[in-house]
């Protein structure tokens, strides 16, 4: 059955194919914004998304590659891995904070990195390839709403208020009877969750992963969605991925300034919008009109 013009034009086709690849790393990168979301949002600064990342990547390509198993199958599968090392790593590491956490979870990330590198199962330095292009575009969208949708009722509960306190003031929180550690654990697990999908949908959408996709310049890049878009809402952080994954299709002319630009966005960003874009925006909209 071939649907009319008027409610599926044929122009659509050509669009689609044409970005496919930009339309399919917005949702992605989205997801991982959420990642990074879910620890911000508990005021600890966390960068293993990129190694979470990684993990589902590797799980569900070694899943499909070596075991020949349906993706359906394999992308909620891909989880189970960077979960797993998120509750590992979690006792030690989540007794840290601030910059001790951020760089004891990029050294996890290059440990990783270095196993990825050195062993012939992982395909070593020449990664991995011939994934079969599984993930449909459906597929990543449902995912980044439904993890938005979930987000935004959390926040809006009483688990969202303890989140907020222990970022507000963690010592005041845990006064108040808030379970500090297994709330750090459990945004831990979220976000290795969110990044696991975002690394499985990546490895079946690309057909390739390799080892330097998943280091630090990808974690810091997780972390500049969100201090772009901020951290009041979860829509907030994927606004946030959804600007600084266009902004190089538009800069293309400007090939050799495409990273400085992106890396002057952030910093005005952080210099200006310490709440993040959207937090600016609703101020903007919500503040009393000057009398003239």
């Amino acid at each position: 059955m071939t649907l009319p013009d008027w409610l599926y034009p044929g122009w659509l086709d050509d669009f689609l194919w044409t970005y496919q690849n930009v339309i399919h790393s917005l949702g992605i990168n989205g997801l991982l914004a959420l990642s990074m979301y879910v620890v911000l949002a508990v005021g600890q600064l966390s960068l293993g998304q990129a190694a979470f990342m990684g993990l589902g990547a590797y799980s569900s390509a070694l899943l499909t590659l070596k075991l020949k198993l349906p993706f359906l199958l394999v992308l909620p599968a891909s989880c189970i891995t960077p979960m797993l090392f998120a509750f590992a790593i979690g006792g030690p590491t989540l007794r840290l904070s601030g910059v001790y956490l951020a760089i004891a979870t990029i050294g996890l990330g290059e440990v990783l990195r270095a196993v990825y590198l050195n062993v012939d199962y992982f395909g070593g330095a020449l990664g991995l390839s011939g994934i079969p292009d599984s993930a449909e575009t459906w597929m990543i969208y449902g995912l980044l709403f439904a993890a938005i949708a979930v987000l935004w009722l959390i926040a809006r509960s009483g688990v969202g208020r303890a989140m907020e306190a222990m970022r507000e003031d963690e010592t005041a929180a845990q006064m108040m009877g808030v379970n500090v550690g297994r709330y750090r654990m459990g945004a831990l697990l979220a976000s290795a969750m969110l990044a696991g999908f975002a690394g499985a949908l990546s490895a079946h959408v690309s057909s390739f992963i390799g080892p330097n996709e998943y280091g630090f310049e990808p974690a810091v890049t997780i972390l500049s969605y969100a201090l772009l878009g901020g951290i009041g809402t979860p829509l907030a952080p994927v606004l946030g991925a959804w600007i600084l994954t266009l902004l190089p299709e538009l800069l293309r002319d400007v090939t050799d300034m495409r990273s400085i630009l992106n890396g002057l966005i952030i910093v005005l960003a952080v210099l200006f919008l310490p709440n993040g874009l959207l937090a600016w925006r609703m101020r903007r909209i919500a503040a009393p009109a000057r009398p003239r």
